[in-house]
């Protein structure tokens, strides 16, 4: 099925895809390539500015990209974005053809990031099947405008867009794809072939190098070869089912056989006009020499001895079957997560042979030694399958660099950012939930914490502020860091804000430096005075914990006044299986993630005991801990409800603890966690449970919300 959007370009008739595979992968592809090329593009942009000169490299390198985005945004008739990457590309390449010294460039970070932040806008419309109708105009103009005055400077030089150059854009603007199997277009051309007049020829080419998305421009040389000549077979062949196949184009090139009335010559003029090609091979072929390899055309080779079949000038590059196949490839994460879905139903299948309760009691050695091979299998299969999943936190952090930069400028403070450990790895589903909450600290750090420049030159501080991003792995937890040195929190200002809200429920002189901090936390809660464009409009520092609690994360705040701020985000590696403990409550079972069990005991009865206020609480090893009836919190009836009868789990998370009151435990085991429906979610309050999950047996265990109990209170 295709997107709203793209649909909504096929009702005007620009693009002929109907719900063809084919389209969908190539709109697919020009997503994540354009994606790509945008994140770049904005890193190359940032670190130049920050040098405040382009260099030469960096200049080509931008040159190309919009060249890139240009060409491929018109091919899919996305023409709004092709004409603001098209006005960029015009001005990086009069800053190309003349000295960059010279050039007063001061306006041009800021033109190109307007332009990305046009294009990224549109390119989400895309992506959530809205027509990208974007108005890129103002841009354009205001690029032409900086254009037409760096050209005032330079009455002297040549003109901007030599005859070739101007080819080039014309040839780009022609690419206009129409993506269908058999293009009508000039049937009738083709219906004139004959068996007598027909020519068969055979094309390698080779696209230039970091050109992109080879599959799309291979299927375009078909389209256009289709409005003319009758395709025999092209290799790859499934340039647009196989994920692979813009590598293999890369490395390989593309092979394509057709017959034509056209002659060799105006086959060459044809080739030789295409864009991004960096040369062709070609050959007229008999119909019994079909799987020979073309010829190159070479300047010292008369037009009219390309006809004689001979051996190819480079075997290197014509010889198909010799270059190696690229080591990696783009998958798409939809594809990864179907295969996380069957790991996790293997699991699950895997538990309910081996605990089938038909086997209870029986001695079955050759059965138990195939179950425990199972297991291992399973086991590594999980572990490559998660692994895959895994990517660095560094996009993310790199992203907030242009976060940085905007602020920085708009606030006109001095700030630079450090980053440390982003090669730290979690699971694509929980980083795509990390990329707003980082962006809302950050813009804190800056807005709240680093103060002016004045402030901190009378505290005797740098100048320049600076804001800290650490990643490092805990065990089966990430924790991402994020520190600044500004003039940290003020806890009175802070309880003076939440008194005037009515936001304590304990007298403030009982709390905790972390459980005032911890207030900043609460919905609509913000100690900004003044409503700016970042701050005080009561969008607070919930949006972070909001985002991190839905994957199972947990945020804590450290400061100290006048020297800064450390907020530490704790998030899983992944949240598709886990090692969970099942215990039992009365009927009902009940499944406690493993890595927040600390210990497991059965009680003595000197070790109970009732604080003033009549908590029940347990002594272990000189630590007191409070006790939370799991049968009373969740209102489950059961037999065992003295202590000396059932057994303590104790958990932690947040860096609190308390003892969990079961019935017994039943054991441990691999589980796939499962959502609540939403049924019950909508319909129900839910206190305490995280999801659920199927046990061997066929039974539902309900996965306990650690961080719920270790905060619950009667």
């Amino acid at each position: 099925m295709l997107h709203a959007g793209y649909k909504c370009e096929l009702a005007k008739g620009v693009i002929a895809l109907a719900s063809d595979n084919i389209g969908e992968s190539l709109f697919d592809l020009f997503i994540f390539e354009t994606s790509q090329n945008i994140e770049q593009l904005e890193q190359i942009i940032l670190d130049n500015e920050k040098e405040s000169s382009f260099a030469s490299d960096a200049i080509n390198e931008i040159f190309r990209i919009m060249h890139t985005i240009k060409g491929s945004a018109a091919m899919m008739m996305f023409d709004n974005i092709s004409s603001v990457a098209h006005k960029v590309e015009d001005l990086f390449y009069f800053i190309r053809e003349h000295s960059a010294e010279k050039i007063d460039y001061n306006d041009v970070p800021d033109l190109v990031l307007e332009s990305l932040d046009f294009i990224r806008c549109e390119m989400e419309k895309i992506k959530t099947g809205i027509t990208a109708d974007g108005d890129g105009a103002a841009i354009v103009t205001k690029i032409a405008a900086s254009l037409k005055q760096k050209k005032d400077k330079y009455q002297d030089q040549p003109q901007i867009m030599p005859e070739k150059e101007a080819n080039d854009v014309n040839n780009a603007n022609d690419q206009k794809l129409i993506i269908d199997k058999k293009p009508k277009k000039r049937k009738a051309n083709r219906e004139k072939i004959t068996e007598d007049n027909k020519n068969t020829y055979k094309a390698h080419v080779y696209f230039e190098e970091d050109c992109q998305m080879e599959s799309l421009r291979s299927f375009d040389i078909i389209n256009k070869i289709y409005q003319f000549a009758e395709v025999i077979e092209y290799k790859p062949g499934d340039i647009m089912e196989n994920d692979n196949s813009a590598s293999i184009i890369r490395e390989r090139g593309f092979e394509v056989t057709f017959k034509t009335a056209q002659n060799i010559t105006d086959i060459d003029e044809f080739f030789s006009k295409l864009l991004f090609l960096r040369k062709h091979l070609l050959k007229e072929i008999a119909a019994f020499d079909l799987h020979q390899p073309a010829e190159v055309v070479t300047p010292e080779m008369p037009i009219e001895n390309k006809t004689e079949e001979k051996q190819p000038v480079a075997n290197a590059t014509t010889d198909t079957h010799t270059a190696p196949i690229a080591t990696m490839i783009n998958v798409n994460v939809a594809k990864l997560d179907k295969l996380m879905d069957l790991v996790g139903e293997m699991v699950i299948s895997e538990a309910m042979v081996v605990e089938n309760p038909d086997l209870k009691g029986l001695e079955i050695e050759n059965f138990k030694k195939a179950s425990r091979q199972l297991h291992k299998i399973t086991s590594e299969l999980q572990d490559t399958v998660m692994s895959i999943r895994m990517v660095p936190l560094a996009d993310v952090f790199q992203k907030m660099h242009r976060v940085m930069r905007d602020m920085c400028k708009k606030l006109g403070k001095d700030v630079k950012l450090e980053i440390i450990g982003e090669d730290t790895e979690a699971d694509k589903n929980i980083i795509t939930h990390l990329s707003d909450p980082l962006m809302h600290l950050v813009r804190n750090c800056i807005d709240h914490g680093i103060e002016s420049e004045e402030d901190r030159v009378r505290n005797n501080k740098p100048k320049t502020g600076k804001v800290t991003l650490e990643a490092r792995n805990a065990g089966n937890d990430v924790l991402v860091i994020v520190r600044d040195d500004g003039m940290g929190l003020d806890k009175n200002k802070i309880l003076a804000k939440a008194k005037e809200n009515g936001l304590l429920n304990k007298d403030s002189s009982e709390m905790s430096d972390s459980e005032v901090y911890n207030l900043i936390f609460i919905p609509g809660f913000s100690t900004n005075d003044n409503i700016t464009e970042f701050s005080g409009r009561g969008v607070g520092m919930d949006v972070v914990t909001s985002n991190i609690e839905e994957v199972g994360g947990s945020v804590s705040i450290d400061s100290t006044q006048g020297v800064g701020t450390a907020i530490t985000i704790k998030i899983p590696l992944t949240l598709a299986i886990i090692d969970g403990m099942n215990i039992q409550v009365g009927d009902s079972l009940y499944t406690i993630p493993t890595i927040s069990i600390k210990e497991s005991f059965f009680p003595k009865q000197q070790d109970l005991l009732t604080d003033p206020d009549g908590n029940e609480m347990i002594m272990v090893r000189g630590q007191c801990y409070a006790i939370v009836r799991l049968h009373q919190c969740l209102n489950v009836k059961t037999e065992v409800t003295d202590f000396t009868q059932g057994i303590f789990i104790m958990i932690e998370q947040y860096e609190k603890t308390v003892c969990i009151f079961a019935d017994e435990l039943i054991g441990q085991q691999q589980v796939v966690v499962k959502t609540l429906p939403k049924y019950i979610k909508n319909n129900y309050k839910i206190n305490g449970l995280a999801g659920c999950t199927l046990l061997g047996n066929g039974g539902i265990s309900l996965i306990l919300d650690v961080g719920w109990f270790t905060g619950y209170k009667k």
